[in-house]
């Protein structure tokens, strides 16, 4: 019989119950320890059901029981440009083209309540989008755009709330139009053009029609001031004749016209040539009158 055979065999057994604690320790120590990286969370399962969500950093975990089924990224995610038709208020088919920015905040309800977190969000943004566009005409669609998108991501971070994810940004990159409605809004945009230009050179001949109504206005209107102030000028020199006359001055008015008298007559017979002047008795009489007028006053 082998002596130290039984010997080293004992000894051998009597150490491999210790090391195979400290291995199964060890085992269970590097299982328990989980170190989750700060773009991550882990989702933790015991025996099928959700035990909790890990963090960033180092974690501890129960070894044999516990599992981490699924690793999340929390890293902010942009979904692949999609285009869907829409059609607005107006009947006008158009094509938008969409771009979606998110990120994850609860794993565990984006693991446990939506197969596939992409394509869901990009169902309803195309559903939000058709809407949204429905109740608008094409020229608001281009205008308010702005409003628009933020129209969109309120409705879908609403809608996908329930799902752990957060939008942080919609944006409606083009709106595009087939070839026939381009070609009619860009014969439309021709015609008001036209209209436009027919518009203002309207305007401008009603215009010029209207300032040169005003200027006979304002030329007859000096014309009529000018007319009004010799009248009155006449008629404060005949006032001021017939003031003369009513005080004794008959007979200076008298001369005066029988003056003016003789310097027509001195101006007609003024002239080249021999001419016969035949000249009317009054006129003569006046002549004799001025004559006689001018010898009393010498």
């Amino acid at each position: 019989m082998d002596v130290d055979g039984l010997l080293g065999g004992d000894v051998l057994g009597a150490n491999a119950l210790p090391l195979a604690v400290a291995l199964a320790v060890i085992v269970g120590l590097f299982m328990a320890v989980r170190i989750v990286p700060q773009s991550e969370k882990f989702v933790v399962e015991r025996f099928g059901r959700l035990r909790g969500v890990l963090g960033p950093g180092i974690n501890l975990i129960v070894p044999f029981l516990d599992r981490v089924a699924h690793r999340v990224s929390i890293l902010e995610r942009q979904l692949p440009n999609a285009a869907q038709d829409a059609i607005t208020a107006d009947n006008v088919l158009v094509q938008v083209e969409t771009s979606v920015f998110y990120r994850v905040t609860e794993p565990e309800k984006t693991v446990y309540r939506i197969r596939d977190v992409d394509a869901a969000i990009a169902t309803t943004v195309a559903g939000i989008v058709r809407s949204e566009i429905g109740k608008l005409e094409l020229d608001e669609v281009q205008s308010n755009r702005a409003q628009l998108i933020l129209q969109v991501r309120e409705q879908v971070s609403r809608m996908v709330d329930d799902w752990g994810v957060d939008v942080t940004r919609a944006e409606i990159l083009d709106v595009n139009l087939d070839e026939a409605t381009r070609a009619a809004m860009l014969q439309q945009l021709n015609a008001e053009r036209a209209r436009r230009a027919a518009v203002t050179e309207a305007e401008g001949r009603k215009r010029a029609v209207e300032l040169e109504a005003d200027g006979a206005l304002y030329a007859a209107k000096q014309e009529a001031e000018a007319k009004r102030v010799l009248a009155e000028a006449d008629a404060f020199s005949t006032r001021a004749i017939a003031e003369a006359i009513a005080e004794d001055g008959l007979e200076a008015a008298r001369f005066q016209v029988a003056l003016r008298q003789v310097e027509a007559l001195e101006g007609m017979g003024q002239g080249a040539g021999d001419r016969t002047l035949l000249v009317p008795a009054a006129a003569l009489d006046a002549f004799a009158t001025a004559m006689g007028k001018l010898g009393g006053g010498r």
